[in-house]
């Protein structure tokens, strides 16, 4: 009987509603490409020449990708609202969870941490609900201090302000192109990330990530 190839190491960590996007391409006559979207808690990475389109309020995206191997990716996270319990500690987890995950895709792909450059996008004062926690602005924080930590390079940003942002993203070309959008959009982001929050509120703790070297 044959013996089973090995597969990666798991190692236990915090788990949140973070997954891969299953999603369905359509074509966006605007731009003259497909598209992909990318909902709260989702992520999509990929090789093939597609544009992956986000609509962000607080939360926020990392568009990350490896110009030489041309892979990659795209993300949608919020940091869960620690004010009334948790710690500074278990909303690092959260976003951490996202970014983590994304990134060890793209290394399974075929890219090299050493070449990964990224575009950050969001982190909006919109939702009258977060203005006193600021969760718009701890998002944008936490993205930049990540990816300063990991020595991973921020070619672009658009954060904070107090605008709703549609993101277009073209993984293999680094393209992005981003529109503010007006406060008649909110109802829509207000209801999208509302459902969200409430998601990550409910998440059960654990899971596994596997890590790629």
């Amino acid at each position: 009987m044959a013996t089973p190839a090995s597969s990666p190491t798991t190692v236990p960590r915090q788990r949140v509603a973070q997954r891969p996007a299953e999603p369905a391409a359509y074509f966006d006559p605007a731009f003259g490409a497909q598209a992909l979207k990318v909902l709260p808690g989702e992520y999509i990475v990929t090789d093939r020449d597609v544009m992956l389109v986000t609509v962000l309020g607080s939360c926020v995206s990392a568009c990350i990708r490896d110009p030489i191997a041309q892979v990659g990716g795209m993300n949608h996270f919020m940091l869960p609202d620690t004010s009334n319990q948790g710690t500074a500690s278990e909303s690092a987890r959260y976003g951490g969870y996202a970014m983590e995950t994304m990134i060890n895709e793209l290394l399974k792909r075929g890219a090299r941490r050493q070449n990964l450059e990224a575009k950050v996008f969001g982190g909006g004062a919109v939702l009258a609900g977060f203005s006193v926690n600021k969760i718009g602005e701890r998002n944008g924080q936490f993205v930049l201090e990540y990816l300063a930590a990991e020595h991973i390079a921020v070619a672009a940003q658009d954060l904070f302000d107090i605008y709703p942002r549609r993101v277009h993203y073209f993984p293999k070309s680094g393209k992005v192109m981003v529109r503010r959008l007006p406060s008649t959009n909110e109802p829509e982001v207000l209801a999208s990330e509302g459902l969200y929050r409430s998601r990550l509120r409910q998440a059960p703790i654990g899971g596994t990530v596997e890590l790629f070297e």
